[in-house]
């Protein structure tokens, strides 16, 4: 059984299905997130099942000169040999914006997770470049009742010009992959021969790194441009696309 249920300013898009597993997306009125709002997503993948979520698009954060902080809080169940493909659009934080993000993932002994979080530096084509008042970010993943994954993120404007050299320099965007699971150790393998086989480049415009954890992996990447974010991001996330019996990708980026 397939169920969903969305309340405002949430929207859940839940197109016919591509073989065995399920595609949602969320959405939200406005396309983004305005000063004061909170929204919440609860997920639960059943025993041998296999979804996909992503965004329909960009998450934006809107201008909020009286920096009211908005919100998102993701939680999520994953049982017994379950696979989730949690791979959404990059949040876009406009100028003067503030923005919370919180997600938790607790996962079965033998249960599988991809999850992204990426970001980018803004409106850039209007000139707004990490114009952003404040953006934080933190993921925690637990294998049966056991936190395996731990990562958290503050850009605050008040701690500093969010440009500087020291802390996003020349690049646009920024992502975290995160892979685990049995049922990704091929895919996570191939990733990690991908990325530690390349040499480094002085000055290169897109930069990644990956380590291996405990029955997976962690890439991280940073970009000068979205489109080459989002093109080095391709190739990795092919590798999953057979797990979900075609590609939510193809038109996507």
């Amino acid at each position: 059984m397939t169920s969903a249920v969305a309340t405002s300013p949430m929207k859940l898009l839940i197109p016919r299905s591509r073989g065995d597993s399920v595609w949602a997306y969320t959405s939200n009125f406005g396309g983004g997130l305005v000063a004061g709002d909170q929204t919440e997503l609860e997920i639960h993948t059943a025993p041998e099942t296999r979804c996909f979520l992503g965004t329909q698009s960009s998450t934006k954060i809107y201008r909020n000169p009286d920096a009211a902080p908005c919100g998102h809080f993701t939680r999520a169940h994953l049982e017994s040999n379950s696979l989730l493909v949690f791979v959404p659009d990059p949040v876009q934080a406009f100028a003067q914006s503030h923005y919370v993000q919180r997600q938790e993932f607790h996962l079965a002994a033998n249960a599988s997770l991809v999850l992204l979080d990426w970001f980018s530096a803004g409106r850039v084509a209007r000139g707004e470049r990490w114009e952003f008042s404040c953006l934080q970010s933190r993921n925690e993943v637990f294998c049966a009742g056991e936190r395996v994954f731990l990562d958290s993120l503050l850009l605050d404007a008040s701690c500093g010009t969010l440009n500087s050299p020291h802390r996003t320099g020349r690049f646009n965007c920024f992502l975290t992959l995160f892979v685990f699971g049995e049922r990704l150790a091929g895919a996570a393998q191939a990733i990690l021969s991908a990325v530690s086989s390349r040499p480094v480049e002085r000055h290169a415009p897109l930069v990644c790194c990956v380590s291996q954890i405990r029955n997976g992996l962690v890439l991280r990447l940073a970009a000068e441009s979205m489109t080459g974010a989002a093109h080095e991001l391709q190739t990795h996330l092919d590798h999953f696309i057979p797990l979900l019996g075609d590609n939510p990708w193809s038109r996507k980026w």
